[in-house]
Protein backbone atom coordinates (compact mmCIF):
# COMPACT_ATOMS: atom_id res chain seq x y z
CA UNK A 1 0.00 0.00 0.00
CA UNK A 2 2.76 2.58 0.77
CA UNK A 3 4.26 1.96 -2.67
CA UNK A 4 0.88 2.55 -4.30
CA UNK A 5 0.38 5.79 -2.38
CA UNK A 6 3.75 7.01 -3.64
CA UNK A 7 3.27 5.73 -7.19
CA UNK A 8 -0.02 7.51 -7.93
CA UNK A 9 1.22 11.11 -7.44
CA UNK A 10 4.37 10.31 -9.42
CA UNK A 11 2.20 9.00 -12.27
CA UNK A 12 0.02 12.12 -12.14
CA UNK A 13 3.08 14.36 -12.39
CA UNK A 14 4.49 12.39 -15.31
CA UNK A 15 1.19 12.39 -17.21
CA UNK A 16 0.67 16.11 -16.55
CA UNK A 17 3.73 16.91 -18.69
CA UNK A 18 2.53 17.06 -22.32
CA UNK A 19 4.17 14.38 -24.44
CA UNK A 20 3.54 12.44 -27.65
CA UNK A 21 0.26 10.94 -26.41
CA UNK A 22 -1.09 14.39 -25.54
CA UNK A 23 -0.10 15.85 -28.89
CA UNK A 24 -1.64 12.86 -30.64
CA UNK A 25 -4.92 13.26 -28.73
CA UNK A 26 -5.01 17.00 -29.46
CA UNK A 27 -4.31 16.38 -33.14
CA UNK A 28 -7.12 13.84 -33.33
CA UNK A 29 -9.50 16.19 -31.53
CA UNK A 30 -8.75 19.01 -33.96
CA UNK A 31 -9.02 16.85 -37.06
CA UNK A 32 -11.79 14.42 -36.13
CA UNK A 33 -13.53 15.74 -33.03
CA UNK A 34 -13.91 15.01 -29.34
CA UNK A 35 -15.36 11.50 -29.61
CA UNK A 36 -12.54 10.31 -31.84
CA UNK A 37 -9.92 11.86 -29.56
CA UNK A 38 -11.36 10.22 -26.42
CA UNK A 39 -11.46 6.81 -28.09
CA UNK A 40 -7.88 7.36 -29.21
CA UNK A 41 -6.92 8.17 -25.61
CA UNK A 42 -8.48 4.90 -24.43
CA UNK A 43 -6.60 2.99 -27.12
CA UNK A 44 -3.37 4.69 -26.10
CA UNK A 45 -3.98 3.64 -22.49
CA UNK A 46 -4.47 0.06 -23.61
CA UNK A 47 -1.14 0.24 -25.43
CA UNK A 48 0.54 1.47 -22.25
CA UNK A 49 -1.01 -1.41 -20.31
CA UNK A 50 0.45 -3.87 -22.83
CA UNK A 51 3.85 -2.23 -22.42
CA UNK A 52 3.56 -2.65 -18.65
CA UNK A 53 2.65 -6.31 -19.09
CA UNK A 54 5.73 -6.90 -21.27
CA UNK A 55 7.89 -5.19 -18.66
CA UNK A 56 6.38 -7.35 -15.90
CA UNK A 57 7.32 -10.49 -17.83
CA UNK A 58 10.85 -9.23 -18.49
CA UNK A 59 10.38 -8.58 -22.20
CA UNK A 60 10.31 -4.82 -21.67
CA UNK A 61 13.74 -4.79 -20.06
CA UNK A 62 15.10 -6.84 -22.95
CA UNK A 63 13.69 -4.46 -25.55
CA UNK A 64 14.94 -1.46 -23.61
CA UNK A 65 18.46 -2.91 -23.77
CA UNK A 66 18.23 -3.44 -27.54
CA UNK A 67 18.83 -0.09 -29.22
CA UNK A 68 17.91 -1.54 -32.61
CA UNK A 69 14.46 -2.55 -31.38
CA UNK A 70 13.85 0.94 -30.03
CA UNK A 71 14.85 2.47 -33.36
CA UNK A 72 12.36 0.25 -35.17
CA UNK A 73 9.63 1.25 -32.71
CA UNK A 74 10.37 4.94 -33.12
CA UNK A 75 10.44 4.82 -36.91
CA UNK A 76 7.34 2.63 -37.22
CA UNK A 77 5.38 4.82 -34.83
CA UNK A 78 6.59 7.97 -36.56
CA UNK A 79 5.57 6.73 -40.00
CA UNK A 80 2.12 5.82 -38.70
CA UNK A 81 1.65 9.26 -37.14
CA UNK A 82 2.79 10.91 -40.34
CA UNK A 83 0.31 8.84 -42.37
CA UNK A 84 -2.53 9.88 -40.07
CA UNK A 85 -1.51 13.52 -40.43
CA UNK A 86 -1.39 13.35 -44.22
CA UNK A 87 -4.81 11.67 -44.27
CA UNK A 88 -6.25 14.43 -42.09
CA UNK A 89 -4.91 17.16 -44.39
CA UNK A 90 -5.99 15.40 -47.60
CA UNK A 91 -9.53 14.84 -46.34
CA UNK A 92 -10.07 18.15 -44.55
CA UNK A 93 -12.81 19.18 -47.01
CA UNK A 94 -14.85 16.02 -46.44
CA UNK A 95 -17.80 16.08 -44.01
CA UNK A 96 -16.63 15.58 -40.43
CA UNK A 97 -18.03 12.05 -39.95
CA UNK A 98 -15.91 10.74 -42.83
CA UNK A 99 -12.63 12.56 -42.21
CA UNK A 100 -9.58 10.36 -41.88
CA UNK A 101 -9.29 6.86 -40.43
CA UNK A 102 -12.24 7.38 -38.07
CA UNK A 103 -14.62 6.83 -40.98
CA UNK A 104 -14.25 3.14 -40.18
CA UNK A 105 -15.79 3.65 -36.74
CA UNK A 106 -14.76 3.51 -33.11
CA UNK A 107 -12.54 0.49 -33.70
CA UNK A 108 -10.26 2.53 -35.97
CA UNK A 109 -9.84 5.21 -33.30
CA UNK A 110 -9.04 2.63 -30.65
CA UNK A 111 -6.54 0.89 -32.93
CA UNK A 112 -4.85 4.18 -33.83
CA UNK A 113 -4.39 5.05 -30.17
CA UNK A 114 -3.24 1.54 -29.33
CA UNK A 115 -0.57 1.54 -32.04
CA UNK A 116 0.79 4.87 -30.82
CA UNK A 117 0.73 3.78 -27.18
CA UNK A 118 2.31 0.36 -27.63
CA UNK A 119 4.98 1.65 -30.05
CA UNK A 120 6.14 4.56 -27.87
CA UNK A 121 9.73 3.60 -26.96
CA UNK A 122 10.18 6.45 -24.51
CA UNK A 123 7.30 5.17 -22.40
CA UNK A 124 8.73 1.65 -22.58
CA UNK A 125 12.11 2.78 -21.30
CA UNK A 126 10.52 5.03 -18.68
CA UNK A 127 8.23 2.35 -17.29
CA UNK A 128 11.06 -0.18 -17.31
CA UNK A 129 13.04 2.15 -15.06
CA UNK A 130 10.11 3.39 -12.96
CA UNK A 131 7.97 0.37 -12.10
CA UNK A 132 10.60 -1.71 -10.26
CA UNK A 133 11.25 1.22 -7.91
CA UNK A 134 7.77 0.86 -6.41
CA UNK A 135 7.74 -2.92 -5.96
CA UNK A 136 8.37 -4.02 -2.35
CA UNK A 137 11.30 -6.42 -1.97
CA UNK A 138 9.02 -8.97 -0.32
CA UNK A 139 6.43 -8.95 -3.13
CA UNK A 140 6.31 -10.97 -6.34
CA UNK A 141 7.59 -8.45 -8.92
CA UNK A 142 5.62 -9.50 -12.02
CA UNK A 143 2.05 -9.07 -10.68
CA UNK A 144 3.05 -5.92 -8.78
CA UNK A 145 4.54 -4.26 -11.86
CA UNK A 146 1.59 -5.30 -14.02
CA UNK A 147 -0.82 -3.75 -11.50
CA UNK A 148 1.20 -0.52 -11.26
CA UNK A 149 1.37 -0.35 -15.04
CA UNK A 150 -2.40 -0.68 -15.26
CA UNK A 151 -2.77 2.16 -12.75
CA UNK A 152 -0.40 4.30 -14.81
CA UNK A 153 -2.49 3.58 -17.92
CA UNK A 154 -5.67 4.69 -16.13
CA UNK A 155 -3.98 7.89 -14.94
CA UNK A 156 -2.78 8.53 -18.49
CA UNK A 157 -6.29 8.04 -19.88
CA UNK A 158 -7.75 10.50 -17.39
CA UNK A 159 -5.02 13.09 -17.94
CA UNK A 160 -5.00 12.87 -21.74
CA UNK A 161 -8.80 13.04 -21.78
CA UNK A 162 -8.63 16.53 -20.29
CA UNK A 163 -6.50 17.68 -23.21
CA UNK A 164 -8.76 15.90 -25.70
CA UNK A 165 -11.89 17.53 -24.26
CA UNK A 166 -10.28 20.96 -24.34
CA UNK A 167 -9.16 20.60 -27.95
CA UNK A 168 -12.55 19.15 -28.89
CA UNK A 169 -14.30 22.16 -27.38
CA UNK A 170 -12.06 24.52 -29.37
CA UNK A 171 -12.86 22.57 -32.53
CA UNK A 172 -16.58 23.12 -31.86
CA UNK A 173 -16.09 26.86 -32.24
CA UNK A 174 -14.16 26.38 -35.47
CA UNK A 175 -16.90 24.06 -36.76
CA UNK A 176 -19.28 27.01 -37.07
CA UNK A 177 -17.38 28.01 -40.20
CA UNK A 178 -16.44 25.42 -42.86
CA UNK A 179 -13.32 27.42 -43.72
CA UNK A 180 -12.22 27.62 -40.10
CA UNK A 181 -12.91 23.92 -39.60
CA UNK A 182 -10.84 22.99 -42.64
CA UNK A 183 -8.04 25.13 -41.27
CA UNK A 184 -8.09 23.50 -37.84
CA UNK A 185 -8.25 20.03 -39.38
CA UNK A 186 -5.19 20.87 -41.45
CA UNK A 187 -3.46 22.22 -38.33
CA UNK A 188 -4.21 18.98 -36.51
CA UNK A 189 -2.72 17.06 -39.41
CA UNK A 190 0.41 19.20 -39.25
CA UNK A 191 0.70 18.42 -35.52
CA UNK A 192 0.56 14.69 -36.25
CA UNK A 193 3.10 14.96 -39.07
CA UNK A 194 5.43 16.99 -36.85
CA UNK A 195 5.11 14.44 -34.07
CA UNK A 196 5.83 11.62 -36.49
CA UNK A 197 8.84 13.45 -37.92
CA UNK A 198 10.21 14.01 -34.42
CA UNK A 199 9.77 10.33 -33.61
CA UNK A 200 11.61 9.27 -36.79
CA UNK A 201 14.40 11.79 -36.18
CA UNK A 202 14.81 10.51 -32.64
CA UNK A 203 15.17 7.01 -34.01
CA UNK A 204 17.77 8.15 -36.53
CA UNK A 205 19.86 9.70 -33.75
CA UNK A 206 19.60 6.63 -31.51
Amino acid sequence: MPSLVAFVPVSVLVVAVPGPSVLFAVGRALTLGRRSALLTVVGNGAGLAVQAATIATGVGALLAAMSGALVVLRVAGGLYLGWLGVQAIRRRREPAPTVGPSSAGAGADLRAGFVVGVSNPKTLVFLTALLPQFVPATAAPAPQMAALGAIFAVVAILGDSVWALGAGAARGWFARSPRRLQGVQAAGGVVLIGLGTYSIASGARA
